[in-house]
């Protein structure tokens, strides 16, 4: 069998193109070479995330992210297929600091130094969790003196000095000192949930997960939708790092039909038995359509499909909306974590 006089769009079986990009599918290609044994052609076949499609090639990325470029002259087969179907799994059983420790790979921040066990964190300002000191363990210094370590790192920086408090998990003294020095608290819940509560939430439906595309990179469309970054060049380059940071990153959008900026977006990443999600944002006038629900239907499913069990993020304990949307998809609250944010230190004299 050969297919090389035979345009892709004129092979009955080949059933994607470049629109779905994005998706999940399944290729099969004709090898260059025949089956040794019989002389007869030989096939391969791969399931995963269609990533690009061009003129002469295209490339899908595996369960276990090989990514398989074929011609498009050997593509002999492709379909888009359903989401992985995630095994009910329990949440893993994990603590406090040690969530904290994987939240914090999720999120790495662009400049990372030592204090003791205390991590200092620097992203040029984007976002606090990029740009607080996580206080898990000894400083290996008395608490006031390194607290004025830290207001020291990051005055230099030209940042706010924020204390990420996890109570078990920094020192006992901790918030104590830190009410004494005028410390203002902002607490944020992390809260868990078993994959397959998501992928088979209420409201998620084949056709609306079938509007939603993956992709390795967040392109300008996607950061377009993503309102936490500001106009400084320094903050958008420590966004770019920040985001893209982490074991394994996937970026989800739902494309506008005129072709102007997504109607949604949301950001996993994929750690082990864990998958953090966050970045999910929903245009207003495409409120109330199911599309946050249908995102993280499709980034909880390609986590499962690389071993991930459980998705955490981690929200504001005042957003209530958000709130509500994490209670109806199946999310419970693992604990609660504040940021401190410490007065400005004195100038020197």
């Amino acid at each position: 069998m050969s297919t090389n006089r035979i345009p892709v769009g004129a092979r009955p079986e080949v059933r994607i193109d470049g629109s779905d990009v994005g998706r999940r599918v399944s290729v099969r290609r004709v090898e260059a070479d025949p089956d040794p044994a019989t002389g007869r052609p030989a096939f391969r076949d791969a399931i995963g995330v269609l990533t690009s499609w061009d003129g002469h090639e295209l490339t899908v990325l595996t369960r276990d992210l090989t990514e398989v470029r074929i011609a498009r002259d050997a593509l002999v087969a492709g379909k888009t297929v359903p989401l992985f179907p995630a095994r009910a799994a329990a949440v893993p059983e994990v603590d406090p600091v040690a969530l904290q420790r994987i939240a914090a790979r999720g999120w790495p921040a662009v400049e990372q130094e030592q204090l003791g066990e205390w991590t200092l964190r620097a992203a040029a300002g984007f976002t606090r969790r990029a740009n607080s000191v996580q206080a898990l363990g000894d400083p290996g210094l008395p608490l006031d003196r390194a607290l004025d370590r830290v207001r020291q790192w990051y005055a230099g920086r030209g940042l706010p000095a924020f204390v990420e408090v996890i109570e078990p998990g920094s020192p006992a003294e901790l918030t104590a000192v830190l009410d004494r020095l005028g410390a203002a608290y902002a607490p944020t819940l992390v809260r868990t949930a078993p994959l397959t509560a998501l992928t088979r939430a209420p409201g998620v439906t084949e056709a609306s997960v079938s509007r939603v595309r993956l992709s390795r990179r967040a392109d300008d469309a996607w950061m377009s939708v993503y309102h936490r970054v500001g106009e400084a060049p320094a903050a958008e380059a420590a966004a770019a790092l920040v985001l893209h940071g982490g074991p394994s990153v996937w970026f989800a959008a739902v494309p506008a039909p005129d072709g102007s900026a997504p109607l949604a977006i949301g950001r996993c990443v994929v750690d082990g038995p864990w998958a953090c999600l966050g970045a999910i944002e929903v245009r207003p006038a495409a409120r109330r359509q199911g599309l946050a629900s249908a995102l993280m239907a499709v980034l909880a499913a390609r986590a499962a499909e690389e071993g991930a069990q459980a998705a955490y993020l981690q929200v504001e304990a005042e957003n209530d909306g958000a709130l509500a949307l994490y209670d109806r998809l199946g999310f419970t609250t693992s604990h609660t974590y504040h940021y401190a944010r410490l007065p400005q230190p004195e100038p020197a004299a």
